[in-house]
Order: structure tokens, then sequence, then C-alpha cells
């Protein structure tokens, strides 16, 4: 026992020592995964602040790329007298005076409906909070020259009014009249421009307001 009792106090230090690594690790562990679980939330966390970064930066580009392509052609966009208007404001102003313009050339109206906001459109799609955009589609019944002067109005009207479309179709009982589908497309601005950005404001590159070929 004597030859033994001389380790005695080697083996308790020993064993000490393992009690001490067994308390550390298993105090230790749970705060290491902690940590790791905090490093990956917070590079979870950047990584969706990059990518959130990185689409402000595309929707800003898209709505400097939309400013930049007004100034290349003539017509201006719509802007209104007032900031806060609603859509139904914005729209009334533009239906009215498509409305006027069909009276005015004796065009009688079938059916007429509109949508705001329609889907790619570029203005909708990336100028949405700047822009007001809404189709105006209706059937008409009119004579050929009427219709050529109701068209010759939307050319010259001051603000920006795209025809999407106009079909037209003889009626049976008289040729000399026609039943037409007519769509258009109205743009405004939601908050009144300055008039410094408004100048010569126009509608987007590549926003063809020719009428549709066969």
């Amino acid at each position: 026992m004597e030859k033994y009792s001389r380790y005695y106090g080697v083996i308790c230090f020993v064993l000490a020592v393992i009690a001490l690594f067994v308390i550390a690790y298993f105090l230790l562990i749970p705060r290491v995964n902690e940590l790791n679980q905090i490093t990956s939330n917070i590079q979870s966390r950047n990584a969706e602040l990059e990518k959130k970064r990185a689409e402000k930066a595309n929707i800003e580009r898209k709505k400097k790329q939309l400013s930049e392509s007004l100034i290349s052609v003539q017509k201006k966009i719509y802007s209104p007298v007032d900031s806060g208007l609603e859509n139904d404001t914005l729209f009334f102003t533009l239906y009215n005076d498509v409305i006027e313009m069909l009276h005015s050339n004796s065009i009688k109206i079938k059916s007429i409906d509109y949508a705001y906001n329609p889907a790619g459109d570029p203005f909708v799609e990336h100028g949405k909070d700047s822009y007001f955009v809404c189709d105006i589609n209706m059937q008409v019944v009119s004579n050929y020259v009427n219709l050529g002067k109701f068209v010759q109005d939307v050319y010259q009207y001051p603000y920006l009014i795209r025809i999407n479309k106009i079909d037209t179709t003889p009626y049976n009982r008289d040729k000399k009249i026609l039943i037409s589908d007519i769509s258009l497309r109205v743009y405004a601005h939601t908050t009144p421009e300055e008039p410094s950005s408004q100048g010569d404001a126009s509608p987007l590159a590549g926003a063809d307001t020719a009428i549709p070929q066969e």
C-alpha cells in the first residue's frame, strides 16, 4: 500500500483535471453552439440585408431609367395639381377627356371598362409609386371619318395616351358603320411634378403610341 500511496496525490490530480475537463466540456459546448447559432443568424441577416440592398438598388436603377427615357419623346405624362390624390381622381381627369373626345366626334359608346396598373407595363413594374397607369377598354359605334378624327384627337392630346388596340368590324346592315373595340392606356404622375423635371417629359421609350398593325 505504501508504494501506491505516493501516487495517490498524482492520481487525485489527474482525476481532478479530468473532472475539470468534463465540467468545462459540458459548460462550454452549449455556449459554443449558441455562439455558432448567433454567428449563423448574423451571417443570414447580413445576406438578407445585402439582398434587400441589391433589390433596392435595382429598383432605383429601373426608376432612373424610366425617368431618363421620358426625355426622348415629345409627349408629357399628365401631372396632377395637388398631391395625395387617389387613383380614382387621377383616372377621372383622363377618363373625362377620353369621353369628351368620343362625344365631340359623335361616337357612341356601347360598353366601357377599365383596369388599373395593367401587368407588364414598365411604369407599373418599376415606378408604381411614382406613376398611375390605367387601361380603358371600350366598344364604340362610328363611321370611318369620325373614328379617324377621334384617333387624330388622341394623337393631338397633350398628354401620353397609348393606343393598345383598335379592331374594327363593319356593321352587317350598313357597311359605312363600324363596330370598334378600342383599348387605350393612360398615364399620370401620382404627385405634382416640378416644372424643371416635367419639361419635355415624354412616354417611355418603346411605349409605342401608334395604331397596332394587323
